[in-house]
This record gives structure tokens, C-alpha cells and sequence, in this order.
């Protein structure tokens, strides 16, 4: 109980959604690029086929992480000025935290 309201006092519960889903779509850009990577490395035709799959299926969950971001305002992909700002006040956010 007291960890939400602290979090609730500091901000720090918007920015905990903000910071997993950041993480989350590195981890979901670095997924494609695995997939990627061993689609062009494989001779395999069922190995293909499965990892074209599995690629599809990383493209989509970036789609919906984006999205997510997007709607949530974490994330300015054709706004560069305002997600300059959003970056900004997350890494002054995380420069105060270790004061």
C-alpha cells in the first residue's frame, strides 16, 4: 500500500507503465531482427515457413505495442519534437532518482 502511494505521489506509476513498455518494444524490435537474421540464414522449408511465421507474429505485437504507446502518449513516432520531451523528462525522472 505504501509503494502505490508513493508511486502515486512521485509520478512514478505512469512512468513504471511507460518504462515496460519501452522495454518491451526493444524487445520486440530485437525479435525481428533475430527472425530476420535466421529467415535469411536457414535452407530449411519448414524451417522457413515457421520462422515466417513467427516473424509475422513479432511484426504484429510491435504493431500493438506501438499502437499502445502511441495511444497512451509514451511514444511520438512522427512527432520528433514531442517525443524529444518525453524522453527528456524520463531520463530527468531518472537522473532523480539516484540523488
Amino acid at each position: 500500500m505504501m509503494n502505490a502511494i508513493l508511486e502515486g505521489i512521485t509520478g512514478m506509476d505512469k512512468m513504471n507503465d511507460q518504462v515496460i513498455a519501452t522495454d518491451f518494444l526493444i524487445a520486440a524490435k530485437s525479435g525481428i531482427k533475430n527472425y530476420a537474421a535466421a529467415l535469411s540464414e536457414t535452407a530449411s522449408p519448414e524451417v522457413r515457413n515457421t520462422l515466417t511465421r513467427q516473424l509475422n507474429d513479432a511484426i504484429s505485437m510491435h504493431e500493438r505495442i506501438t499502437n499502445y504507446m502511441m495511444d497512451n502518449g509514451y511514444y511520438h513516432a512522427y512527432n520528433p519534437q514531442e517525443q524529444f520531451k518525453v524522453d527528456m523528462k524520463a531520463t530527468d525522472m531518472a537522473l532523480s532518482l539516484g540523488k
